[in-house]
């Protein structure tokens, strides 16, 4: 592993642990040259999945543009990067497990909104403004009260 400081492409493995639910390895390394310490992430790569767009065309599954759109949802909200990190394994996985060969954007967005909606209502607006391509401030507001609707309490009818 080549040094982030100098470089340097022999380091010494600190510490090892399991991350991301066993899903990947976090390694926390030292540089042998600079001593700079820094941390790194295997994970197994799964080949194959492929995401089918709304224009038809089709291209890797890609965890890290699912965590880009999530923190554009949840910009200056209450929710902290394992939150989110969370957040897209749980979608990545259920993804994965349901889907062998393709997936359309269709149904990953439909798993985001689902998770962010019990997340924080302001990012999950958000995100299903892109997502579902809101035109006007109409679909905004339906969106809006479709959260805002008080959950149906035992014992009322």
């Amino acid at each position: 592993m080549r040094c982030p400081k100098c470089g340097f492409m022999d380091d010494k493995v600190l510490e090892s642990r399991a991350a991301r639910e066993g899903a990947a390895m976090r390694r926390r390394r030292l540089c042998l040259s600079c001593g700079q310490r820094f941390t790194t992430f295997e994970e197994v790569l799964r080949e194959g999945l492929r995401v089918v767009k709304r224009d038809g065309s089709r291209e890797e599954f890609s965890r890290q543009k699912l965590i880009g759109g999530i923190l554009r949802a949840c910009e200056k909200r209450p929710v902290s990067m394992n939150q989110i990190e969370a957040l897209a394994d749980r979608v990545t996985d259920e993804t994965e497990r349901e889907n062998e060969d393709e997936v359309t954007t269709e149904a990953i967005g439909e798993k985001v909104m689902r998770e962010l909606e019990s997340l924080d209502e302001v990012a999950y607006v958000r995100f299903a403004s892109v997502y579902k391509r809101f035109a006007d401030v109409g679909q905004f507001l339906n969106a809006i009260h479709q959260i805002a609707k008080p959950k149906d309490t035992p014992g009322k009818i």
